[in-house]
Order: C-alpha cells, then sequence, then structure tokens
C-alpha cells in the first residue's frame, strides 16, 4: 500500500517499482545521481579526519587504527562495481570496530576479537561473491551480525567513556538499514541510507577522536 501511495504522488516518478528479493533494483537516473553524490562528497571529509588522526598518533598502532577507520566511502563508477560495493559494507563494519579492540583493554576474548572480525569480513566478501542478490534477507543477516558479534565484546571496555557515542553510531545505522531495504518503496531510499551511514560514522569519528586521540592519561590497551 505504501509503494502505491508513493507511485501516485508526484515522487513517483523517482523511484522505480520494487523488483523481486531474488533481482537487483535499478535505480532511476535521479536515484542513480543522488546515490553517486551522497557517496563521493564524503570522500574529503574522510581523507581530512584519517589526518587528523594520523597526526594525532602516540605509536604505530594509533596510526594504524586511525587508517583503518577513514578509509574513503567505495564510489561506485559502474554498476559492475555494485558487488565490490556490497563487499565493502563488511570492511567498513570491522574498520569501525578496529580502533577499539586495538586500543582498548578489553575482556579475553578482544584478543581474538581483533582478528575474527576480519575473518568475517572475509567470509561475507566471499558469500556476496557468489551469491550477490540471490539471498538478501541471509546477506542482511550477514551485516547485522558484523555489528553486532563485535559490540558484545566491546561492552567488555575497562574504561567505558566512549560507549554511548557507539551506541548512538549503532542505532543510526540500525535507522539506516529501513532505507537500505527499501528501495521501490521509499523514493531515494538508497541515498537516504547513504546519509544515515554518514551520520553513524560521524558520530562514530567523533568517539574515536576524543577517547582515543586527544591527549590525556595513556590507557592500557588490548595489544
Amino acid at each position: 500500500q505504501d509503494e502505491m501511495d508513493f507511485k501516485k504522488t508526484k515522487f513517483g516518478r523517482f523511484m522505480n517499482c520494487r523488483v523481486p528479493p531474488s533481482k537487483r533494483y535499478q535505480p532511476t537516473e535521479y536515484e542513480h545521481a543522488a546515490n553517486c553524490a551522497t557517496h563521493g562528497f564524503w570522500i574529503i571529509p574522510s581523507l581530512v579526519g584519517g589526518s587528523v588522526l594520523y597526526f594525532l598518533s602516540v605509536d604505530q598502532w594509533h596510526r594504524v587504527a586511525g587508517c583503518l577507520e577513514n578509509r574513503p566511502s567505495p564510489v561506485k563508477v559502474e554498476q559492475r562495481f555494485h558487488m565490490c560495493d556490497r563487499m565493502a559494507i563488511y570492511f567498513f563494519i570491522a574498520a569501525t570496530y578496529s580502533p577499539w579492540l586495538m586500543l582498548r583493554e578489553l575482556g579475553p576474548w578482544a584478543c581474538h576479537m581483533r582478528w575474527m572480525i576480519w575473518v568475517m569480513a572475509f567470509a561475507g566478501s566471499i558469500y556476496v561473491f557468489f551469491f550477490h542478490e540471490r539471498y538478501k534477507l541471509l546477506e542482511l543477516l550477514g551485516y547485522v551480525s558484523m555489528g553486532v558479534v563485535p559490540a558484545l565484546v566491546i561492552l567488555s571496555m575497562v574504561e567505558r567513556a566512549g560507549v554511548g557515542e557507539l551506541a548512538v553510531g549503532g542505532l543510526l545505522y540500525a535507522v539506516g538499514v529501513v532505507f537500505f531495504k527499501s528501495d521501490g518503496v521509499v523514493p531515494f531510499a538508497h541515498a537516504i541510507w547513504h546519509l544515515f551511514v554518514a551520520a553513524g560514522a560521524g558520530v562514530h569519528y567523533y568517539a574515536i577522536w576524543k577517547y582515543l586521540y586527544v591527549p590525556g592519561p595513556l590507557l592500557q590497551t588490548s595489544r
């Protein structure tokens, strides 16, 4: 019913019809332009943010963590790179958690989660390579698992400063997932998803900058 309502409004021309679960949604020219814009706009801020963390680093672990957190978002130059874009989401999630796993004192599972999260990212990418767009619900569950499992480990931090910001960023991602799955139902749904991702990433960057990089008492880390 919601889809039909949008189709009957003046916004209907900005989106195509919803496709079956086993097929890929084809955005309109308007949506494709919005998708590219909301991808590309954040490249320069991410490079600037990464540079800030690099110069605030006190050792090689800080530098590595900063580079992981502030990778530019992949820009879809052509449609055939759609699969690579989906693979990148797994590494995006892994990179978001890495600074906390590397630079904070955690519980006994932390040393394992530091490499397990990257194994999960590679496993998710292999799944996308072989089953891209075939089982969308399973793919979504993979992303959600990547977001939830490391969070359980993060909660074992001895120093809890920053957990609130991590939760807010995670909530923004979670709300964005609704639009991630709404292509053909809500106009510009994927571009709106990009904005939620950017907002969540911004909150997480602020937490990393404030609690892991701004000069203060040196905390024991998990390395």
